[in-house]
């Protein structure tokens, strides 16, 4: 068990999960308060990282491309204060937010969790039903049904035609793009069979978004509705073979299984996993020669 309690939230692993539970900190974005707790599966995993600093350092954790729907949707624009996958760690507990890593790290290895794309979404997404105001209208999700109504904001060539409604298995894409600078933002639902989309502020299937505050609560709404309908990769994604790479020897595969080992020191053991799991993950062992490779060093245990 491994945990780590700062202002911003409090992450908590026990082998088989990491539990984020946001803060009450000012910091803490309304996006993350929103959402709540947070359970990311070992599986659903790609790395996580501690970047010290001089008042502060950041813990993050990197997801499997395609595990989350929210990652899904936002495509890496959520603002620092809206991303559930970081954490801000105060100077003096540096060393917890290694132990940390240490420890998540070494379940990785462990487990031999596939770092690469998920063709499945592995969390669940945020709850339902979810009810967002923000921009030029407020979008409401049961689950199943999508409706869309229209504030004094809208233009008329889109609020004319009156609120609108539909289901998830009407849907061909949800879209979801924050405000930058001059630019705004938008939620937008495509249907299936639907022409090209006009613009957001005219386009009666997209709330605009202006910039304000509630704005990335939007990326909620989009999310619940992105987990129900079919995962981007598909059930049938192949993953693409890794290209050929000159392999380096690799000491543990030359000891046999049968070759009694003395035993080494604890931590220089787990510096060696990370350094087997880095090798395979880069391509250089294959899995056959990195399970040989860890269960050697693992008997040294």
């Amino acid at each position: 068990m491994a945990e780590i309690i700062q202002k911003d939230g409090t992450w908590t692993f026990d082998g088989d999960a990491v539990r984020i539970v946001p803060g009450r900190d000012k910091g803490v974005g309304l996006l993350r308060q929103t959402l709540g707790e947070v359970v990311v599966p070992l599986r659903a995993l790609a790395g996580i990282s501690h970047e010290p600093g001089r008042r502060a350092g950041r813990l993050r954790l990197r997801l499997r491309d395609g595990a989350d729907p929210l990652l899904q949707v936002t495509g890496g624009r959520l603002p620092e204060a809206s991303d559930p996958y970081r954490l801000t760690v105060d100077a003096d507990r540096t060393g917890v937010a290694e132990y940390f890593v240490d420890e998540v790290r070494a379940a990785l290895l462990l487990d031999q969790v596939d770092p690469g794309p998920a063709d499945a979404y592995l969390l669940p997404g945020p709850a339902v039903p979810i009810s967002v105001a923000a921009g030029d209208g407020t979008v409401a999700f049961d689950g199943d049904r999508v409706a869309l109504d229209w504030n004094w904001t809208t233009e008329e060539a889109k609020s004319s035609g009156g609120p609108r409604e539909f289901r998830v298995g009407d849907l061909r894409a949800v879209e979801w793009s924050p405000s930058k600078g001059l630019e705004n933002g938008w939620i937008r639902f495509t249907l299936a069979g639907a022409p090209a989309a006009p613009a957001p502020k005219y386009d009666p299937h997209t709330v605009e978004l202006f910039g304000f505050k509630k704005d990335p609560l939007m990326a909620l709404v989009a999310a619940a509705v992105a987990v129900r309908m079919p995962h981007p990769r598909g059930a049938a994604a192949a993953a693409e073979p890794a290209p050929a790479l000159s392999k380096a020897p690799v000491p543990e595969l030359a000891a046999s299984a049968a070759e009694p080992v003395a035993p080494e020191d604890h931590d220089a053991l787990l510096r060696r996993l990370r350094e087997l799991g880095d090798l395979h993950q880069g391509g250089i062992l294959t899995a056959e020669e990195f399970t040989a490779a860890k269960q050697a060093v693992l008997r040294r245990f």
